[in-house]
């Protein structure tokens, strides 16, 4: 079986089918769009010889099997990706094959002058003799998470094709909507029955990732009042006054401008309105769960410290946490982290174990009693017109998923 042909076959034929989320959607899925590409995996799956597959109606979650073909017990591991795609133009995606990549300029689309330089792209140089697939500049690529899907559909139809290769019982998971932080909010943790699992979904050959973001999200109503200018004073409020003065009380070098590393921010969304309504919107960010929980409580003390300049308490304020730090629990048994460092090195790649400044749907997962640590599924500049992969590297990610399967078979 060719791992070369097959991944690059696959990422470019679901890239092409759009399956972009929409946070403004109540929906599961939050597109139906998305169920073009879940109902083709539905049936990808039955042909390859997966067992158990099954499109869940409550979550949109696709499931199968690939049983074990050992006599002893070895632990069931879950491989997960996502099929949504990020908020940018996935309408008529057409991938393009740049073959034995030679360091110079990626013409993307001639006609309108769209290019990828090493110089604003120096993640280029690491990919010298590859062979890239690219935007056509107008969309998104989808590599994320399709490279994912594509490795993880890869690796399982290499086991059905090789059943001489001692395997235990493995169990994937192809959802929607993780781009808006919506899919894992529903996933079946008890019936997908794993005892641990991986997303598919970083970024770059080699990383490995059990540290995430501990996030949460604040939305300000802002009510204001509305009179004519020449007789407003003591009258009018200002709803937009009132919206900078709460943006100006943040601190304002933790912005993600400013930050790096593991160093936590504020993210302002979103800003609109007029003085009668303004509306802000921002999320929070940090590692360190003290410090998280400190940022949230900035946030209500200034909301209420401005409130308190009004008799109308202009500001109502809806905060939310939406996931947690997966180290939390992945550290109490690293087991699946030390597992696929293993399986990297078995392929002739050095782990690269960085936390994620986001989350993925591992990021829920974990805390609902599946450890879920994040692999490299090897998309760049990922979420816009210059987003790329290698071949290489999604070949040296199913390789990954293999060593992953075939070591645990023999723990």
């Amino acid at each position: 079986m060719d791992l070369f042909a097959k991944t690059q076959e696959r990422l470019i034929r679901y890239a092409k089918i759009n399956t972009r989320s929409d946070e403004s959607s109540p929906t599961i899925p939050s597109t139906e769009i998305q169920f073009d590409l879940l109902n083709l995996l539905v049936e990808e799956l039955k042909e390859i010889g997966m067992s158990e597959v099954e499109l869940n109606p409550e979550n949109a979650f696709v499931t199968a099997t690939l049983p074990s073909n050992v006599e002893h017990d070895v632990p069931t591991i879950g491989f997960i990706a996502h099929v949504d795609t990020a908020d940018f133009n996935s309408e008529n995606v057409t991938p393009l094959i740049h073959e034995n990549y030679d360091g110079s300029t990626v013409v993307l689309n001639e006609a309108e002058n769209i290019v990828m330089t090493p110089e604003d792209f120096p993640s280029l140089k690491n990919y010298l003799g590859q062979t890239l697939i690219t935007t056509d500049g107008t969309t998104l690529l989808g590599a994320d998470d399709k490279s994912g899907i594509a490795e993880i559909m890869t690796a399982m139809e290499y086991f059905i094709q090789h059943p001489e290769i001692s395997h235990g019982k493995v169990r994937v998971a192809f959802g929607p909507d993780e781009e808006i932080g919506r899919g894992a909010d529903h996933f079946d943790a008890e019936g997908f029955g794993a005892d641990f699992a991986y997303t598919m979904d970083g970024g770059p050959l080699g990383e490995l990732q059990y540290e995430s973001f501990n996030a949460a999200q604040a939305e300000l109503t802002i009510t204001g009042r509305n009179i004519h200018p020449g007789t407003a004073k003591g009258k009018m409020i200002n709803a937009i006054t009132i919206a900078n003065e709460f943006i100006n009380g943040l601190p304002q070098e933790e912005v993600p401008e400013y930050t790096s590393d593991r160093e936590g921010f504020y993210h302002v969304l979103l800003l609109e309105g007029s003085v009668d309504e303004a509306q802000v919107k921002l999320i929070i960010r940090d590692f360190d769960r003290t410090s998280f929980e400190a940022r949230k409580e900035h946030v209500k003390q200034l909301v209420d410290s401005i409130n308190g300049q009004y008799s109308t308490q202009p500001i109502a304020l809806n905060l939310f946490d939406q996931y947690y730090n997966m180290a939390e629990v992945i550290e109490k048994d690293m087991t699946p982290v030390n597992l696929a460092k293993a399986a990297m090195e078995k392929a002739n790649i050095t782990p690269d174990i960085k936390p994620i400044r986001g989350g993925t749907d591992g990021s829920k997962i974990s805390f609902m009693g599946i450890p879920t640590p994040n692999i490299f599924a090897g998309g760049e500049n990922m979420h816009g017109r210059y987003e790329y992969v290698a071949v290489e590297v999604m070949v040296k990610a199913t390789e990954t998923i293999l060593n992953i399967i075939e070591l645990n078979a023999k723990a």
